[in-house]
């Protein structure tokens, strides 16, 4: 008994003398990639009123002094793209960190498809055989959140790109980085931080949203089943939290006996009472986000949306609530990066994919979220990029495998719109329409070299009504720029609508002449729901035993 308490008596001077070392979160370290032409923010913890040097190779110096709560925090200059350096960290203790590149850093997020890894698309085990490359780096940490926010993302670390870390990276993330690597010419580093089946509500601070009818309505229906699990199976708060503890512990001891199988093991979350899942507002946010503020960025690129488009009504109040998102990353990574991170931080998003059964009416109604959602980040084009998908998808999975056209188009958006390219960042954009007796006409932004239809037969995406607002399918003709719309049934029309419906990939779709696709649109304003009506949601469908998805034939992309 006495030699146990010996034992605990010296674990917990041990614990205390690490914890007052000079130690950095995990995304500061060696491989790791900093924003080339920055003065970046480096930060740790380390003892009370404590003096920190850090040095870069490249020949820059930087001095801070850390707080009473030995927290420090300091801006390092980087030069123009290259290396290998090594930065060396002088505290109560000197820690250097090795092979570090200056060049282009992006941060990755959202769900699940954003989480997709490479192994599991169409061609990913191919393209990962090719995937050496000591130029690309990936940091990736497990899945995670909080209730409160963390000061790191712990289990992260930055690795070189070779088959293996590619493979389990994910896809859009890496061909993403891969098509910008090679088209810069530059070293780039790709910070991915996704977490499957989470509302965009936990990905920002409570307080940011908290006037939003949405986000209101989504926490209190958290708050609720919480409620009911604490009632009902004796879950609380305080006893999840020692139970996680546990886990943590076991965790904890595991990686330090078996370091070498550390990946295989998975650390411990939370998810009842619900009020610390992963869907409750921020707690995605507080783990995965918040410890990266003020980390020297280029920019986001964000696939997520598919848990924020269950139903019309919500899906049409995706836009409010990505725009209240976007503002507070923008705001609060100037502010943390002391303004050394552009306050109008690049934002690529995901548009969602094909998915339900393929499109047979003229237009869908409350029962196609999905298009809703892709036409609400169309109207969020400042500093924004929008990548269009609906080429891709499956019928039946939620998780499509071809990722690889959605990673090169976020590459695309921001080849164009961030580093000034001469090459064309998108598909067609609806411009405008003129209506001509019978016909309407419609312009387009990104039609690139000319208009081009995916098959060689006629365009039958598009449907058109008049002022009764009864749609029906069009002919539709490129003419030079434009596409002219008519239909014999709709002597007098109005308005045009093109691929609205969850899963238009069947249709004969129109693309620019680099591949790119159009997105759907509409040019009415017509409300997409009656008010007060109950919210259709749309659910996945049956996957028979057996189902093999295949992938879709696309025209080549520049």
């Amino acid at each position: 008994m006495i030699i146990r308490f010996f034992l605990v008596g010296i674990m917990s001077l041990l614990s205390t003398t690490i914890i007052s070392q000079t130690k950095l979160p995990t995304f500061f370290g060696d491989n790791m990639v900093l924003q080339q032409n920055q003065k970046v923010a480096i930060w740790g913890k380390d003892e009370a009123n404590i003096s920190i040097e850090v040095y870069g190779s490249w020949g820059q110096k930087a001095t801070t002094k850390s707080d009473k709560s030995g927290n420090w925090k300091l801006f390092l200059q980087t030069s123009k793209a290259g290396g290998p350096y090594s930065l060396i960290i002088k505290g109560s203790k000197q820690i250097q960190f090795h092979n570090i590149l200056l060049g282009e850093v992006w941060l990755c997020m959202g769900q699940s498809n954003m989480g997709w890894t490479l192994k599991n698309t169409f061609n990913g085990k191919k393209d990962a055989l090719n995937a050496q490359n000591i130029n690309l780096r990936i940091y990736k940490s497990d899945r995670q959140h909080w209730h409160e926010p963390k000061t790191d993302c712990v289990t992260g670390s930055w690795l070189e790109s070779n088959p293996t870390s590619a493979s389990n990276t994910s896809a859009v993330s890496y061909y993403f980085a891969q098509r910008l690597q090679k088209e810069l010419g530059v070293p780039v580093g790709i910070i991915v931080q996704a977490y499957a089946g989470t509302p965009i509500e936990s990905w920002m601070p409570w307080e940011v949203q908290s006037s939003n009818k949405r986000s209101i309505y989504h926490k209190k229906k958290i708050e609720s089943i919480s409620k009911r699990q604490v009632e009902q199976l004796g879950l609380t708060i305080e006893n999840a939290l020692i139970k996680y503890q546990k886990e943590l512990d076991l965790y904890t001891e595991q990686k330090s006996y078996n370091p070498m199988n550390s990946k295989n093991i998975k650390s411990p979350i939370i998810t009842k009472p619900a009020v610390l899942g992963n869907q409750f507002p921020a707690n995605v946010y507080n783990a995965l986000v918040h410890p990266l503020l003020g980390f020297g960025i280029k920019g986001i690129i964000w696939y997520q949306g598919e848990r924020n488009s269950k139903s019309v009504q919500q899906a049409s109040d995706f836009k409010k609530q990505l725009q209240l998102m976007i503002g507070f990353y923008r705001e609060k990574w100037y502010e943390m990066s002391d303004k050394n991170v552009t306050k109008d931080l690049y934002f690529s998003m995901t548009q969602l994919p094909s998915w339900n059964p393929a499109q047979t009416k003229p237009i869908e109604g409350v029962e196609a979220p999905w298009t809703v959602s892709r036409n609400m980040m169309l109207e969020i084009l400042s500093n924004t990029g929008v990548v269009i998908s609906i080429d891709t998808g499956d019928s039946i999975l939620l998780h499509p495998r071809n990722k690889k056209p959605i990673g090169y188009r976020h590459a695309f958006n921001v080849l164009h719109d961030v580093y000034k390219k001469n090459i064309v960042a998108h598909g067609p954009y609806f411009k405008g329409q003129k209506i001509q007796k019978n016909k309407i006409i419609l312009t387009f932004n990104g039609i690139g070299s000319g208009l081009l239809k995916e098959k060689n037969k006629k365009l039958n995406a598009f449907a058109i009504a008049g002022v009764d607002q009864k749609w029906e399918w069009a002919e539709a003709k490129i003419v030079d720029s434009t596409i002219v719309v008519t239909s014999a049934k709709i002597p007098k029309p109005v308005a045009v609508r093109y691929a609205w419906s969850m899963n238009p990939s069947k249709r004969n779709l129109l693309y620019n002449k680099e591949g790119l696709p159009a997105s759907p649109f509409r040019t009415d304003s017509w409300s997409l729901y009656e008010q007060g009506s109950e919210e259709v949601q749309v659910f996945k469908p049956r996957k028979e035993k057996g189902y093999k998805p295949k992938d879709w034939i696309r025209p080549k992309m520049q």
